[in-house]
């Protein structure tokens, strides 16, 4: 990342870009874990670009893949890059559990292909809108006893849920716009709910619907002006 306004104020979404390519890194090996923390903490306290970039200058993009640019030079990253940038990546978490308590999997992080999340007596959260994906074949186990798990996707992804409830449920409920794309990784939902729930909701992310607003605009203002 490089600016030719070193001064400007840096967004929350440039920070969690930053974030990223940090987790990226220490994932890979390239930055030790007390590194890693420092720049961590470094990117959030961050106020301008000229505190971000020194953080991030000596190392690739995540994954060591191209991204794709936005306005302004910056990489693309979470739910705003094209699909195929998302897949290919090291993967960050390849299980989550819980008893008496909860877990969260959610913003940028990368779903191996084989994911198994077991919950008994809580609860937890696996967010697929902004997550990057080991293979563009992911299958998810849930395993829910006397708990709830809540799998959020966005429209676009291909999802497929397979499980079993008992005493419970294990469904899905659509609820954004969208059908899903053909470059898109596709993700297998699987497991069982016993005396408990899991959950698969379609949603869209803030960011991500801030972003088709935006795009929006210029259509719409073109078209106030025509009229």
């Amino acid at each position: 990342m490089t600016s030719e306004l070193p001064e400007m104020r840096a967004s929350d979404a440039e920070r969690e870009r930053i974030a990223e390519v940090l987790r990226e890194a220490v994932a890979e090996g390239r930055l030790r874990m007390e590194e890693f923390e420092q720049r961590l903490d470094a990117a959030y306290r961050a106020r301008t670009h000229g505190e971000l970039e020194p953080l991030v200058r000596d190392l690739p993009a995540p994954g060591g893949a191209a991204v794709a640019p936005v306005a302004g030079g910056r990489p693309r990253t979470g739910s705003m890059a094209r699909w195929p940038d998302r897949v290919g990546r090291p993967a960050t978490s390849r299980g989550a559990f819980a008893f008496w308590g909860g877990f969260s999997r959610r913003g940028h992080w990368t779903v191996s292909r084989v994911f198994t999340a077991f919950a008994m007596w809580g609860g937890g959260e696996i967010d697929l809108r902004e997550a990057n994906f080991e293979d563009g074949e992911v299958v998810i186990r849930c395993f829910a006893i006397m708990g709830g798990m809540q799998v959020t996707v966005p429209p676009e992804l291909n999802v497929e849920v397979r499980g079993i409830g008992i005493m419970g449920g294990f469904g899905e409920r659509a609820k954004d716009d969208g059908d899903p794309a053909p470059d898109a990784p596709r993700v297998r939902i699987t497991g069982l709910a016993l005396m408990g729930g899991v959950g698969v909701e379609h949603k869209r992310s803030k960011a991500e619907k801030q972003r088709l607003r935006n795009a929006e605009r210029p259509s719409l203002e073109k078209g106030d002006r025509e009229a």
